[in-house]
């Protein structure tokens, strides 16, 4: 290393941006890059969300439609083919409740359960749960087992 070769430490000099709107002898004033008049030359400016220079915005232009019930129950939906598989995993043994079921991570802690009906089962199982649809619960009694709504 000698005068002729020396330069900076890695990463401690920075470029600085250019330097905009400082006087005409930088060339950067005037408009300071920004071009003439129109929204986006003032101060100020920020783009609004949706905004199409005035024309009607996509979101005034497509019709309303339909509502949201305020009133919905929303239900987290396990299935019987998922049972007999973690039954085939020996991850259960003969009851489901809703505490198996959060520590499976099938649902939340504050979901409510709703047995679905897809798929069979083989084994006797005792499954506890906020809901049951007809073939679910028809298929836990057919196999043995025991339908407790919560």
């Amino acid at each position: 290393m000698d005068l002729s070769n020396l330069k900076p430490a890695e990463g401690s000099v920075k470029s600085q941006g250019k330097r905009v709107g400082r006087g005409q002898g930088s060339g950067k004033g005037g408009t300071a890059t920004r071009g003439h008049k129109g929204a986006k030359s003032r101060s100020g400016y920020s783009k609004k969300l949706g905004f199409e220079g005035g024309q009607m915005p996509l979101q005034r232009r497509v019709p309303k439609f339909g509502f949201k019930n305020i009133n919905r129950v929303e239900y987290q939906g396990v299935n019987i083919d998922t049972l007999q598989e973690l039954v085939d995993a020996k991850k259960i043994k003969d009851t489901v409740d809703f505490e198996t079921l959060v520590s499976l991570g099938l649902a939340r802690k504050n979901d409510l359960v709703k047995i679905l009906g897809r798929g069979e089962l083989k084994s006797k199982l005792n499954v506890t749960a906020h809901k049951f649809t007809a073939t679910a619960k028809a298929a836990i009694e057919a196999a043995g087992g025991e339908a407790v709504t919560l």
